[in-house]
């Protein structure tokens, strides 16, 4: 497996939230204060308002290297990371199922999005207080962070998103596996969308049907 395709499975179609190998110590969940409660409030409500929205992005994995493209979210379920050449990489989320192509490779891998970090923010109704535990909510001199982990799963992976202020805006996610390497996406120029086509959010397996279907 490529480096690059390594580290989009770290941050996209991984199982930090949804299930872990190894198991490394993670922080414990916290007792939000009145304040920090109100800030995991706002965010929800803010990511529940999001409904379409596009965006460049920019990732690096743990190794430094970074990858960019353009994202284009609509919840419930859907999104679209279309990395720029020569990447080879395209990463849909049709509202099931997140699939990983990867054009350079010939290569072509499905998960279930429960089971990957993009299901906490593409949810249809979004609670960070039902199957999610809060381990930090941290203030940053322009916005906050929240990290969570999957409550039900008591895994070792977690995802930071990270969120700026005044007006409040989703500006990106680090998602931290079970071995404590870290993948980052930040998002730049996020704007609210409306009428995405459908198509954007569908892709079919290019590979004639008698290909075996591998996993990474």
């Amino acid at each position: 497996m490529s480096l690059t395709r390594r580290s989009l499975t770290l941050a996209l179609a991984a199982a930090p939230l949804a299930g872990a190998a190894v198991a490394q110590p993670t922080a414990p969940p916290i007792a939000l204060s009145a304040a920090d409660q109100a800030v995991v409030q706002r965010a929800s409500a803010y990511l529940q308002g999001l409904t379409e929205a596009k965006a460049r992005f920019v990732q690096t994995d743990a190794r430094g290297l970074t990858t960019q493209g353009t994202v284009y979210l609509k919840r419930p379920g859907k999104a679209r990371f279309a990395y720029d050449p020569p990447s080879g990489l395209l990463v849909v989320s049709d509202g099931g199922t997140v699939s990983v192509q990867d054009s350079r490779l010939k290569t072509f891998d499905s998960y279930p999005l429960f089971a990957t970090p993009l299901s906490l923010f593409l949810a249809k109704t979004i609670r960070f207080d039902r199957g999610v535990q809060i381990t930090a909510v941290s203030p940053l001199a322009d916005g906050f962070t929240i990290t969570a982990r999957d409550g039900k799963k008591q895994t070792a992976g977690q995802i930071s998103l990270t969120f700026t202020d005044n007006p409040i805006a989703l500006a990106g996610w680090t998602v931290t596996d079970a071995q404590g390497r870290s993948t980052r996406i930040r998002l730049a120029g996020l704007e609210r969308a409306a009428g995405l086509d459908s198509s954007l959010f569908v892709l079919k397996d290019p590979r004639p049907k008698n290909v075996g279907r591998g996993k990474l």
